[in-house]
């Protein structure tokens, strides 16, 4: 778990843009994000792209097509943090279409900004975390059934029993020095061949 001291630098390492316009809200905004030691870009309207080092949006909302910001902000993955006048449907709508992490509400005042943009930082690094997650164990999941069926396939092609088969492929892969679902691909893409030729290795015809 960061410490308070740990949370405070984090949120000076943001490089953070401000789309929001340059009236006096925007101004109290940038100028407490800058007290606070961060890199702080402002920018408005939202742009057709977001600058490549940008990790957090502090987004005003109102007059801003969501499907737009969705797209140049997923792309990114940054922290979103929304900026709302009114607790309208419409904004409601809005903060929910972009998965905001947080939410700060004009007229903007220095109380509470400081809170939102920790919470959102925290809640983008979990959710980047918990993606990572899901992905490894996808990924394991393929290799598993990549093994399986080139077990399949070899079992066929050699009349070897399960355990053999396995034991073959995990030999091959240990002595290859590469993962074993990178064997069982090319076991599994030259029986695929062999099928499209209309050809057979199976055991019972081996002499």
């Amino acid at each position: 778990m960061a410490g308070p001291s740990r949370i405070v630098q984090d949120l000076r390492r943001a490089r953070v843009l401000v789309v929001h316009p340059r009236d006096e809200d925007g101004n109290v905004l940038i100028a407490h994000l800058k007290r606070l030691g961060c890199e702080v870009r402002a920018t408005w309207p939202l742009p057709p792209s977001l600058p490549p080092d940008i990790d957090t949006v502090f987004l005003h909302i109102e007059d801003v097509h969501v499907e737009h910001a969705l797209e140049i902000i997923d792309l990114q993955q940054t922290a979103i943090i929304a900026i709302v006048t009114y607790e309208s449907p419409t904004a409601l709508q809005a903060i929910i279409d972009l998965n905001a992490h947080g939410v700060i509400s004009k007229p903007l005042r220095p109380l509470g900004i400081l809170t939102q943009f920790a919470l959102a930082r925290y809640r983008q690094s979990y959710e980047k975390r918990l993606a990572g997650k899901v992905q490894k164990l996808e990924e394991t999941l393929k290799s598993r059934r990549l093994v399986e069926k080139a077990v399949s396939a070899l079992r066929a092609m050699n009349g070897l029993d399960e355990e053999a088969a396995y034991k073959l492929l995990r030999d091959q892969a240990t002595s290859k020095r590469v993962p074993m679902a990178t064997i069982a691909e090319s076991i599994i893409a030259a029986q695929d061949t062999m099928k499209s030729l209309g050809l057979s290795i199976g055991a019972k015809n081996q002499p």
